[in-house]
């Protein structure tokens, strides 16, 4: 079976298996989850999720991130990790939308990746579940983990793995596949000790006959 048709079969038996095919993180607009997704590097959606309910509250619009007091915004986001620098991303990120995009997250790569804290992966979440644009494949740590188990790609690099996934993945499936593979490395192919035994993917994936 070449890497296309393992591909296909792949997409299809997570398809069975996970049937939720959107983020995990919480959030009601753009910047909520431009935001969330900031937040989330290094951390659990689950702790991002408690972090951001307070957060908007405090925070209800880009002006007042724009605004707020670094030391303050530090201690309001400090479970999620790297605190200090996030604090400081997500505020020049608001500054940056309000006097260059008009108080509006935009929504093309280009721009969205002239942001504070923004790279592809968190580009490609914004633009694929909120603005319906699909121009790659968000790659965090499951998918890095998955694409390599599964034998999709051997680059470690996550711009060098979305490139080997954007060759495999029909387009119109480039946002769903990060949705299956972070929920079924969440659920089964776990970093340490993968369920191969219980794995739908364990009559195809190159790895299982290792475990």
């Amino acid at each position: 079976m070449d890497p296309k048709e393992r591909m296909e079969k792949t997409i299809q038996f997570l398809k069975k298996e996970h049937k939720e095919l959107k983020p995990a993180l919480a959030h009601k607009n753009a910047w909520e989850l431009l935001v969330a997704t900031i937040l989330s590097a290094q951390c659990t959606d689950v702790r991002v999720n408690i972090v951001t309910k307070n957060l908007f509250h405090k925070y209800p619009t880009i002006k007042d991130f724009a605004e707020a007091d670094l030391k303050e915004l530090e201690k309001d986001i400090l479970s999620t990790g790297f605190y200090r620098n996030k604090a400081k991303n997500l505020k020049a990120t608001a500054q940056i939308i309000l006097k260059e995009f008009n108080g509006k997250v935009p929504s093309t790569m280009e721009e969205l990746t002239r942001l504070k804290g923004v790279a592809r992966k968190t580009a490609n979440i914004v633009l694929g579940n909120w603005f319906n644009k699909i121009e790659g494949i968000a790659v965090d740590t499951h998918v890095m983990r998955l694409s390599q188990r599964l034998g999709f790609s051997e680059q470690k690099d996550p711009n060098k793995i979305e490139q080997d996934l954007m060759e495999l993945v029909p387009k119109n499936y480039w946002t769903s596949i990060t949705h299956l593979l972070i929920f079924h490395g969440r659920k089964t192919c776990k970093a340490r000790k993968p369920k191969c035994s219980e794995c739908c993917l364990n009559k195809i994936c190159p790895s299982a006959f290792k475990v």
